[in-house]
């Protein structure tokens, strides 16, 4: 499944913006997450969700301001930025994995096969 993130942008502290990443086949045997990389920085995790069911999960620099969400009608994955901070700046991937990625690997970007192209996000006054 190939996959297409969209939705970001230049905002201030404190805004809000909704990420979304099309796929171009059913997802519903995939688990999804979203990752982001800042300039200098290693990929990090950000959220995931799990296949089949609404589980999910958060790196504890976003828990509380950011949802993941997946629309299974349409084949898309969402994540939800509320209260954005300057240190959420960074390109956001989206990525699935089919089958997968089992609890352990979660977080870890080698957990999934199928990367977005990725979207930039920036937060600054």
């Amino acid at each position: 499944v190939q996959l297409q993130a969209s939705g970001g942008g230049l905002v201030q502290p404190g805004d809000s913006l909704r990420l979304s990443c099309a796929a171009s086949g059913y997802t519903g045997n995939y688990g999804m997450a979203w990752f982001r990389q800042a300039p200098g920085k290693e990929r990090e995790f950000v959220a995931a969700v799990r296949r089949w069911s609404s589980n999910t999960y958060y790196a504890d620099a976003v828990k509380g301001r950011f949802t993941i969400s997946r629309d299974s009608a349409k084949q898309t994955l969402y994540l939800q930025m509320n209260s954005l901070k300057v240190e959420d700046t960074a390109v956001y991937y989206c990525a699935a994995s089919s089958g997968g990625p089992i609890m352990s690997m979660m977080s870890r970007s080698s957990g999934y096969s199928n990367w977005g192209q990725g979207t930039q996000v920036t937060v600054s006054s």
